[in-house]
């Protein structure tokens, strides 16, 4: 499986790690993935998914239903 957010689509970043005498080398940055069951009301049943923290707080904001429908997981 992926490290990607099913709802926002963040994946890992690609960076320099820069040390005191500044030499460089290469790192990842991986999103912050949780994986979640989610009850949608609506539809009574719970979903599994696998998203990142800012994905989460979008849910608590906006619901459940209306956030993964716009994700094309319903």
């Amino acid at each position: 499986m992926a490290r990607k957010c099913q709802v926002t689509g963040k994946g890992p970043l690609v960076g320099n790690h820069v040390s005191h005498s500044h030499n460089r080398v290469k790192r990842r940055q991986l999103p912050n993935l949780q994986k979640k069951k989610i009850y949608i009301p609506e539809q009574k049943r719970f979903v599994t998914v696998r998203i990142s923290a800012r994905a989460l707080k979008t849910i608590n904001k906006n619901g459940a239903f209306v956030t993964l429908q716009k994700a094309g997981l319903l």
